[in-house]
């Protein structure tokens, strides 16, 4: 999987949103491996070993080692199968009091020392690991079990970390009971405590943790949540493990690493600390270059050349490559480079951070002379998502490519991203790349603006980023900007708006399936609301909040919405049907034509489900085949597919067949009723819609009845879709967002909702007009954000009785009730 993956988790029973990230707070849906190929060479499981404590019983010597074990990078070298010690209150998995003897399952020269938290040691010594926590805005959990730690190789993919989790929780055979603190802000540390003295175990800075994760439900890990973190500045990274004995407070502890990750502490400058900046004093220069290396075919790496002309990179199909960066800083006061932790590529310009897809790093460090920090990353082009940079470019033609480093400077609050923007040119195998060459690197260079911060110890320097500019951008700047416009005190430097959605309304490409960006970001308050409200609501999973409707029709948080879709469907317990799937999947559906050719028309425009074969694609064909298996009375009908996609895009396969089962059997949703009996419950739809136009939007009832069209004619998608097939994402998500809560009948509200805001241009159509209107211009207005939450506010303004609908699908039955007697009875309606 792609660097989608990245962030946090308020889940409790859900596989869905079940990982945070540090670099970019955005919580996902779990859809594979964040890194490709990272855990290929991890090791065999049996090197992945427990915590193991080895100490000659003194309290001070065995705090310390007890340190150094969770702090060691060498702690994944020591002997297999020890475990962490008992802290002599029993297992919580419910073991019983554990014997302090050695260890019969450790290798031989391993020693499990006694309890360093017995009653007796337990007073803390100063400037030990045992010092009390210090005051530090922070949340406290209890009752956990420290599982032991190992050393990773990738520590942002979740396949790696639950895999992790999995090993060290079976080899764990004397698990250490502690207590949790979790800071509030970015700049604080979260520390391992001893439970009863309160003495503080270990520290991990925030800024050195990379990413945290949760065991899924319906596993043994569901209990159990981990995170990896940076071992000082060397290349090292290692899970910690965890188990709770509350279930429930995995949701609270991942929510607060979300707090924490968020960097949304208050700074204040320092002031009378030190002299007043000159104006440049606080620009920071660095040079970056980007250089790309190709397997040569004789085992060994050459740097692939440029073209003179094009200044692109000539790269060759199918070869193994290798990205290597240069990072020089050339002004200011010397930063210090800690390390990097992400290094990135996208087969575009002007891409999005979700658009990224990491590298796995094989090195990084100072060049011999001290001057450069060097990055190399390798760069599988055969993967799906660098298929655009793998096929041969047309003669003359080149694409973009964009590179991004990650780097941690010690000095500087929040990482650094450097962003390279470069062109190339994929060549026939048969070309001569090496003829004419230009020089083999690309260089840019950077400004980065730091403000000086208030830093709690005074011998320390911290800087917070303002900006970070570009040559290039400089450059663009400067050329785009109108020369006829001066600015003024009021409005500043005027630089040209973007055009408005509405004027690519008249073209007559309609809007690709998949289309429009979903922002993973919120409010810190929507977000603590929201997870106020999900704590109470798993007390009681079989009440909703009374709250829960209010907050729904405003837009449940992107973030969110594995984990509330799946309550609101009622699937937080559906283990059976998970196994179900597993079963089905297994099976022959006679569809399976008919589903191969939708898939690839399904969401074309979303990188997930674009690439033939890839794992979006796959993981869509499994739900459909499914299905059809599932329900033999429907089987598989167009549409479903497009539902599915959206459901998979939040959560894992098995939880997206649940909920889709759910919508179409659950009488709150009944959406299988619409496939049913020739359709004739869709047909029924139809018409309670065209009677809501008489009584809300009259005149363009009555105009509809002038031209001839009717509601089949444009409102199919809209039912059997769900509006999923032809909209944009952020407006689909809503409104999936409010069938979920409030059923089916939500369908009739957008759908009022939309024919009202395009009222006055379909009044001015003909019947060919109109159809047009519906197929092209009305999907692509809301791909704005805000037209499409202004439409979405109008919809759940709209109050339609269920007792209307009742009463006008009673006319419906009478009125086909009439026309069947006619058609029985032909010669007595003549007479």
């Amino acid at each position: 999987m792609d660097d989608k993956a990245s962030v946090g988790n308020i889940s409790v029973s859900s596989d869905s949103v079940s990982t945070l990230n540090s670099e970019d707070f955005v919580l996902v849906s779990r859809l594979g491996d964040d890194t490709p190929g990272s855990s290929a060479n991890n090791g065999s499981d049996e090197e992945k070993t427990g915590l193991k404590i080895v100490g000659n019983g003194s309290e001070q010597q065995l705090q310390k080692e007890l340190e150094d074990v969770l702090m060691d990078p060498s702690v994944a070298e020591l002997a297999h199968g020890g475990g962490a010690p008992s802290s002599g209150r029993g297992d919580p998995a419910g073991g019983g009091d554990h014997d302090l003897s050695p260890n019969t399952a450790a290798a031989p020269e391993t020693q499990i020392s006694p309890d360093p938290f017995s009653d007796e040691l337990s007073t803390p010594h100063k400037g030990s690991p045992g010092t009390p926590i210090p005051d530090e805005d922070s949340v406290v959990f209890n009752k956990l079990t420290y599982l032991g730690c190992a050393s990773v190789n990738a520590p942002r993919s979740e396949v790696e970390a639950l895999r992790m989790m999995t090993i060290l929780r079976a080899q764990c055979q004397m698990p250490l009971d502690v207590t949790l603190s979790v800071p509030g802000v970015s700049e604080g540390t979260v520390r391992l405590l001893e439970p009863q003295a309160n003495s503080e175990i270990a520290n991990y800075p925030i800024y050195k943790i990379l990413f945290c994760v949760r065991g899924h439900d319906g596993t043994p890990e569901s209990d159990c949540f981990a995170f990896t973190e940076s071992h000082y500045n060397a290349e090292i990274f290692r899970i910690h493990v965890f188990r709770c004995e509350i279930q429930e407070a995995v949701s609270r502890i991942l929510y607060s690493f979300a707090t924490a990750f968020r960097r949304s502490a208050k700074k204040t400058l320092l002031s009378g600390l030190a002299p007043p900046l000159t104006p440049d004093s606080d620009v920071f220069t660095f040079t970056v270059s980007l250089e790309i290396k190709e397997d040569d075919g004789k085992g060994t790496f050459s740097a692939v050349a440029k073209d003179k002309d094009k200044n692109s990179f000539k790269l060759r199909p199918g070869m193994d490559k290798k990205i290597v960066i240069y990072v020089q800083q050339t002004s200011n006061k010397e930063l210090a480079i800690e390390r990097c932790f992400g290094l990135l590529l996208s087969p575009r310009k002007n891409v999005k951070n979700s658009d990224m897809h990491l590298l796995d790093l094989e090195s990084m460090g100072k060049s011999s002379d001290g001057k450069s920090y060097i990055i190399t990353g390798s760069w599988n082009p055969n993967t799906p998502q660098f298929q655009a940079v793998n096929e041969e470019t047309p003669k003359d033609k080149f694409m973009y490519m964009t590179t991004a480093v990650d780097l941690v400077i010690t000095e500087v609050e929040e990482p650094v991203r450097f962003l390279l923007e470069t062109r190339v040119r994929v060549c026939s195998p048969n070309d001569r790349l090496f003829w004419p060459f230009s020089k083999r690197s690309f260089t840019e260079t950077y400004y980065l603006k730091l403000r000086q911060m208030e830093r709690k110890s005074n011998n320390d320097t911290l800087y917070e980023v303002l900006s970070l500019e570009s040559e290039s951008e400089r450059e663009r700047k400067k050329t785009t900007a109108s020369p006829n416009i001066l600015p003024s005190a009021s409005h500043g430097s005027m630089v040209p708006s973007p055009p408005e959605d509405d004027e690519e309304e008249d073209n007559d490409e309609p809007l690709l399936s998949g289309s429009g960006d979903v922002s993973k970001e919120c409010a810190e308050k929507i977000l603590e609301t929201w997870g106020d409200l999900l704590s109470k609501w798993h007390l009681n999973l079989s009440a909703r909040p009374k709250q829960l409707p209010a907050l729904v029709r405003s837009g449940v948080p992107e973030a969110l919405r594995g984990e509330v879709w799946q309550l609101l469907a009622g699937c937080h317990n559906n283990d059976h049907q998970v196994e179900e799937y597993r079963t089905l999947i297994t099976k022959e559906s006679p569809q399976d034509s008919a589903i191969t050719r939708d898939i690839n028309r399904t969401f074309p425009a979303h990188d997930y489900f674009k690439d033939t074969g890839g794992d979006g694609q796959d993981s869509l064909y499994k739900i459909c085949k499914a299905y059809s298996v599932y329900d033999e009375e429907i089987g598989y009908c167009q549409g479903q597919s497009f539902l599915a996609a959206v459901l998979l895009l939040h959560m894992p396969e098995e939880q997206a067949f649940s909920v889709l089962v759910k919508i179409m059997f659950d009488p709150r949703y009944a959406l299988r009723e619409l496939f049913k009996q020739n359709f004739e419950d869709l047909h029924c739809k139809f018409f309670q819609l065209e009677r809501l136009m008489q009584e809300y939007i009259p005149d363009l009832y009555n105009h509809f009845l002038n031209v001839g069209l009717e509601a089949h004619m444009y409102a199919s998608q809209w039912f059997l879709t769900l509006f999923t097939a032809k909209f944009p994402l952020y407006m689909v998500f809503h409104i999936i967002d409010l069938l979920l809560c409030e059923g089916i009948s939500v369908i009739f509200n957008v759908a009022l909702a939309l024919l009202k805001t395009s009222r006055e241009d379909l009044l001015a159509t003909d019947f060919e007009g109109a159809l047009k209107f519906f197929r092209v211009p009305v999907p692509k207005r809301y791909r704005s954000e805000e037209n499409a939450k202004k439409l979405m506010e109008l919809a759940c303004s709209i109050k339609i009785s269920q007792k209307k609908l009742k009463k006008f699908e009673k006319e419906y039955h009478a009125m086909r009730e009439q026309q069947e007697q006619e058609f029985v009875y032909p010669s007595l309606v003549n007479v």
